[in-house]
């Protein structure tokens, strides 16, 4: 019988793929789609959704984490941050996340309770605080795509590809 698979790896290894889908959406995104502004939302930008990507992993590691010593990252300005600055932003917050992660894997599988966590919807077992983690970041690289398509700026086939590019070698993981 083959020993059973490490789940922390695992999951790890699963939230590096979502980050790296993520960052290679908006490192290939045209530059003219930047500022796009989402139809029926006014103020709101691709710019505005791809800062939101990375401020609410900030909002997450800020109160899942901070009590539990993980330092949360900077948020980012949602009207001016350049994609150079987002990318690197994405990994910072990236580590946050992972920190969260393995938080709650040495913890038995559950990220441990903190006073800043008032929300109490979602449950704290690494497996459901990934999966909320990778769906909301997948909401929002759809809302990309429909936002560019709705526009008139369809995206290049290899970038919406890139968004099913699971799986890698390990170099890039």
């Amino acid at each position: 019988m083959p020993p059973p698979p490490d789940l922390r790896a695992t999951l790890l290894a699963a939230w590096r793929t979502n980050n790296r889908v993520t960052v290679s959406l908006l490192e290939h995104l045209p530059s003219a789609l930047w500022d796009i502004v989402v139809p029926g939302a006014p103020r709101r930008t691709i710019r505005a959704i791809a800062a939101h990507l990375h401020n609410a992993r900030c909002m997450w590691v800020k109160t899942l984490g901070r009590e539990h010593g993980i330092p949360a990252p900077l948020r980012v300005d949602h009207r001016r941050v350049t994609r150079r600055q987002l990318v690197a932003a994405l990994k910072r917050s990236s580590h946050g996340i992972e920190a969260l992660l393995k938080l709650g894997a040495a913890a038995g599988g559950q990220v441990p309770p903190s006073r800043g966590y008032v929300w109490r919807n979602l449950s704290l077992d690494v497996g459901h605080v990934l999966t909320y983690f990778v769906a909301h970041e997948a909401h929002h690289r759809g809302q990309i795509v429909m936002v560019a398509r709705q526009t008139g700026q369809r995206l290049p086939r290899a970038t919406t590809d890139g968004l099913w590019q699971w799986k890698t070698d390990a170099a890039h993981e």
